[in-house]
């Protein structure tokens, strides 16, 4: 059977007398990080010394007795980027892609690839996975006369996310058919290898999206000059540094939520509000209303005043300094400093010059709601921990505990939110109720059962703030008494 997807009508056709599997069109399948997130991944795949990163052999799919064409292709993209501030790479997407079962064990891709001047270079054919593949390891073999070398091969496991494949540069600014063979080693992994490619058997899912990298010492700076750049680089640092949590289904939509009537965040945004926003430490969730294939073409602007400014500047460097606390102590990752500098640097945000408002402002803004986020949660993990570490005489006494929540799928994050909960013995004598509490709990002691006892609830909350970016622009919204800050008997 084969199923033909088309892009600008969404619809689907089958047919049943073919054995191609599945025919795509590659547009709608990218999120607005994509690119991004590979140049990010090609960039940090080799340290300052030059030196492939451990953990870069499993992300790219490296195996360790194969020939030398994946690693000599990685370290040169890696090397490109680091020269030229990210922008040694140029990008192609095919046309098409055409899948189909030649025999029992070989699966052939065919991509359609537009006319241009790049081929003259050297093309590399990447295959991105966009979720986590099973667990597991999986080698596959490649062959096509339009790699060089023809036969290339690839190590796919759980923390595979790329396959660099070498191509063959050609002369001629034409329309070229690259046809690709794909054969697992060993005969049991034939089918995971399907499910890799088209999700199984039912071809609904497709996992895999390939596009071609050109290696180029001046490469197009519009992907990463941008305040789209910043809101993936903002994205990749989040995930790196905020505590990992455990969360399950359901997923919170955030809709739910009660929340404070919307405010626009732009250039015409009152000082007290923001004022009120850049001194408040509550976290910050980043969302947008739905994903696309690309970001808002509004970039976010604001106009502060001097001293807001400074304000602002004051605020970012006390927090970049905890979060520099948090790297020495080892609580995060040692590379995520430079990621931390690679948002300063593409905010271009500069104290001395206040009369620089717009987009840079607005992005420093982001910044800091995202460091103040970071901070807040590993000071409330700060607080657990001392009251699990607490010593109790009569067993566990009213405190505050975890209580981690998934969020909807957010291009940004974080997915989930700490929200905390109160739990633990009310029992006598309170040290943390009211005198409401301590006389209920003297009046069941006497005897009378039938009141209920004292129980262990939030006094005090943190709101959520919910930053959005829609058609129309930006907006902050609080959702007031949402994370537990203090517990007591009441």
């Amino acid at each position: 059977f084969s199923l033909v997807f088309n892009s600008r009508l969404a619809c689907i056709y089958v047919y049943a007398h073919s054995p191609v599997l599945l025919i795509y069109s590659t547009e709608l399948q990218k999120s607005p990080c994509f690119v991004d997130d590979l140049v990010a991944a090609l960039h940090d795949a080799t340290g300052k010394d030059g030196e492939l990163v451990n953990s870069s052999s499993t992300l790219f799919g490296m195996c360790k007795d194969s020939d030398n064409s994946s690693l000599s292709v990685l370290l040169e993209l890696s090397e490109g980027i680091r020269r030229n501030s990210r922008r040694g790479v140029e990008v192609l997407d095919p046309a098409a892609v055409l899948i189909s079962v030649e025999d029992d064990e070989t699966i052939m891709a065919t991509f359609d690839l537009p006319q241009s001047p790049f081929f003259k270079l050297k093309p590399v054919l990447v295959l991105a996975f966009e979720s986590p593949l099973p667990d597991g390891e999986m080698d596959v073999t490649f062959y096509s006369t339009s790699l060089r070398p023809n036969t290339q091969s690839a190590c796919i496991s759980g923390g595979t996310m790329y396959i660099l494949l070498k191509g063959k540069p050609s002369e001629g600014n034409v329309e070229q058919k690259w046809q690709v063979s794909l054969q697992a080693k060993s005969p049991n992994m034939k089918q995971n290898l399907k499910d890799v490619l088209i999700g199984g058997n039912t071809g609904s899912s497709i996992r895999m999206i390939p596009l071609l990298l050109f290696s180029v010492e001046t490469g197009s700076d519009r992907r990463w000059t941008s305040s789209a750049s910043f809101l993936c680089e903002l994205r990749r640092f989040l995930d790196a540094v905020l505590p990992q949590q455990r969360t399950e289904p359901p997923l919170l939509p955030l809709g739910s939520l009660q929340s404070l009537p919307p405010l626009a965040l732009g250039l015409s945004t009152s000082e007290a509000l923001l004022a009120e926003i850049i001194n408040s430490s509550a976290p910050t969730i980043f969302s947008f209303a739905s994903w696309s294939s690309c970001f808002p073409v509004r970039p976010g602007q604001l106009a502060l005043s001097p001293a807001l400014l400074e304000e602002l500047g004051q605020r970012l460097e006390k927090n970049e300094q905890q979060i520099k606390e948090l790297i020495r102590q080892e609580a995060i990752p040692p590379r995520s400093s430079e990621k931390l500098e690679r948002l300063r640097e593409l905010s271009a945000f500069q104290r001395q010059e206040p009369a620089a408002e717009g987009e840079s402002q607005y992005c420093a803004f982001l910044l800091l709601k995202a460091l103040q986020t970071v901070t807040h949660a590993y000071n409330i993990q700060g607080k657990l921990r001392a009251t699990r570490a607490g010593p109790s005489t009569r067993g566990p006494i009213c405190g505050l505990g975890s209580l981690t929540v998934s969020l909807e799928q957010l291009l940004l994050g974080p997915q989930s939110a700490n929200l905390n909960n109160c739990r633990g013995s009310c029992a006598f004598p309170l040290s943390n109720g009211n005198n409401h509490a301590v006389l209920l709990n003297y009046h069941i002691e006497r005897g009378n059962v039938n009141e209920r006892g004292p129980c262990c609830v939030p006094l005090t909350y943190d709101p959520l703030e919910v930053i959005d970016w829609n058609d129309e622009g930006s907006f902050l919204s609080i959702k007031p008494d949402m994370i537990a800050k203090e517990c007591g008997c009441r």
